[in-house]
């Protein structure tokens, strides 16, 4: 933003000192470095802007300290480096440097060296419209409400049209009571009824849930600027907010006729209608839409989803196609041109589409285009595709052995599949999921020492995975062998994901095992609970007859039988009936 407006010299420096003595007490704290010059050298941007107080000064030396302050940061030395760039800062006149200075005690989150800095740029700067921006956003983030609140009035002194929504971005208070300090110093400011501010103020009364009060806030800032977007969408936010279907598409409607230039209100209404189930009005609109703007991407992405969301197949394909180089949704264009082929039956162009998606989308693309070589049984052809895929996309080679690994699986070729994984291990060492993958292929009892090589290792590389601390555990159980570590690792696992069924259940199957029949009762109860699963079930059941209560064993088997009607897996709890009571050991 550029907002050097006339020179209106509405702060006193003194007293903005005193402010900031105020806020901070003592002067920055001085730290001791020793510098040792190396052959690198800090980035050109930073040089550049050291470069302007160098000239600027000829006996500060900017570049130096410049230098030392970007080492700091490379080597984590963070006071060293914001001091640096504090002194910097204050001393410099360049704006870049200031900016520079912000930017670290920000990403820092040193909120006093920021406001330091701030503050003495706008005691050299009591004009300059983007400083205060940094001092009222800052004076936010810091809780300093009243200076925040005189900061935004100095604004809008020099700037009545200046855009403050994007000083609350990212840091509107979470606190009830600072919303409340913040709502009492915006409601006594002097510009306590520019339309800006009252954007704020309904903000924030929006977050107290106070949405009455937040609409008639917004109506009276839509009284001075009715074409202000913001203002416009925030009067249907709040419609909507306050469950006011009607009203809220009656705003819509008045605000995206009148104002049949602005999109953003107009893709707003699409949007909503969109949300509340009406996409063939929304479709419609967006045609209208796509009259006045053809080239416009967000639209054209949003027709072809809803085109394909009411089965209108060739619509979808005239708006997506339009995507194809597309810088924002070319992969998204793709991925849905795809899913409309394969539901029209085409397989050949779907597959054809999703090849050439990437990004986020490309594991599921592939996915589904193994899927369509499954159900024409070309499972060899996928196999082929997806070596092939190896060399074109090496970032996705973990992934692309995994879908080799697992179609070998389905073709009944266990030994191939182990043996496609052992290379990727090779390529790839230390990737925990090409790992488990292999796990999960070995047999517990004929490959246990492979097992036990590869388990330790997933732990070494991920000790704190619930998935593999699972397995492992697991893995021991169905051995039978070295329980107490198995249900150490179990345990551990459950505090990291204790609501997982598969974990209790594993617990359970341990504890069983150790004779521990109350603890694995409890814990199958919940995991069968969790999962209604059978196999658990079937379990629990025998957890409770190991206990000796025969009763309650007839209960949840009747419960079983109602939950998984002839299952065979429940014959052998049937035989435990005809079986003596076993005493609870």
């Amino acid at each position: 933003m550029q907002y050097r407006c006339h020179k209106k010299h509405y702060l006193d420096q003194e007293k903005l000192r005193q402010i900031n003595n105020r806020i901070h007490g003592a002067t920055l704290k001085q730290y001791s470095t020793t510098f040792l010059l190396v052959g690198s050298m800090a980035s050109s941007a930073h040089i550049r802007a050291s470069g302007e107080i160098y000239h600027a000064d000829a006996n500060y030396d900017a570049i130096k300290q410049s230098m030392i302050a970007e080492f700091a940061l490379t080597y984590h030395d963070i006071p060293t480096a914001l001091h640096n760039y504090t002194v910097l800062a204050i001393k410099s006149n360049s704006t870049t440097v200031k900016q520079r200075a912000l930017n670290v005690a920000l990403e820092q989150n040193d909120l006093k060296a920021a406001l330091d800095i701030a503050t003495h740029w706008v005691v050299q700067e009591p004009t300059d419209v983007p400083a205060l921006f940094y001092l009222s956003h800052i004076a936010l983030k810091a809780h300093e409400y009243e200076l925040a609140s005189e900061t935004l009035d100095k604004i809008l002194n020099i700037d009545p049209d200046a855009d403050l929504e994007k000083i609350l971005v990212g840091i509107a208070p979470e606190e009830a009571e600072d919303r409340d300090f913040l709502l009492q110093a915006l409601g006594s400011s002097q510009e306590k009824d520019n339309p800006s501010i009252l954007l704020m103020i309904a903000n924030l009364e929006a977050q107290n849930g106070q949405f009455d009060q937040a609409l008639n806030t917004v109506n009276r800032a839509l009284k001075q600027r009715p074409k202000v977007t913001g203002f416009i969408l925030m009067k249907a936010n709040l419609l909507n907010a306050l469950g006011n279907e009607a009203e809220t598409l009656k705003w819509y409607a008045k605000s995206s006729h009148k104002h049949k230039s602005n999109l953003e209100v107009r893709l707003a209404e699409v949007k909503y209608l969109i949300k509340i189930n009406q996409s063939q009005l929304a479709l419609d609109k967006l045609e209208s839409i796509l009259k006045k703007w053809p080239k416009e991407e967000e639209a054209l992405f949003i027709a072809g989803l809803t085109s394909i969301d009411l089965k209108e197949d060739e619509k979808a394909e005239k708006f997506l196609v339009e995507l194809r180089y597309s810088s924002q949704y070319q992969n998204e264009a793709y991925y849905y041109l795809a899913v409309n082929a394969e539901r029209k039956q085409h397989f050949e162009t779907a597959k054809a589409y999703y090849r050439l998606v990437d990004g986020s989308l490309y594991t599921v693309s592939r996915r589904n285009m193994i899927n369509i070589f499954s159900e024409q049984e070309k499972l060899n052809d996928a196999l082929r595709f997806l070596t092939q895929e190896r060399v074109n996309y090496p970032q996705h080679a973990s992934f692309l052995y995994q879908a080799q690994a697992d179609i070998l699986k389905r073709m009944n070729n266990k030994k191939a599949a182990i043996r496609l994984l052992n290379e990727a291990i090779k390529n790839i060492p230390d990737d925990p999921e090409l790992i488990y993958s292999e796990v999960l292929l070995l047999d517990p009892y004929q490959d246990k020492e492979k097992l036990d090589k590869l388990l330790t290792n997933l732990l070494k590389i991920e000790p704190n995975s619930p998935t593999y601390l699972n397995a492992y555990a697991y893995t021991l159980a169905l051995q039978n062998k070295r329980l107490d570590e198995a249900r150490q690792y179990v345990e551990h696992a459950l505090e990291l994901a204790p609501e997982q069924a598969s974990i209790l259940d594993t617990l359970g199957y341990i504890t069983f095992l150790q004779n521990d029949f109350d603890t694995a009762s409890q814990v199958l109860e919940k995991a069968y609970d969790l999962s209604q699963s059978v196999k658990i079930g079937v379990r629990y059941a025998k957890s409770i007859y190991m206990q000796g209560n025969l009763t309650k064993f007839s209960d949840v088997l009747q419960q079983l039988q109602k939950n998984h009607p002839n299952d065979p897996q429940l014959d052998p709890l049937k035989s435990l009936l005809l079986s003596p009571s076993i005493k609870k050991s």
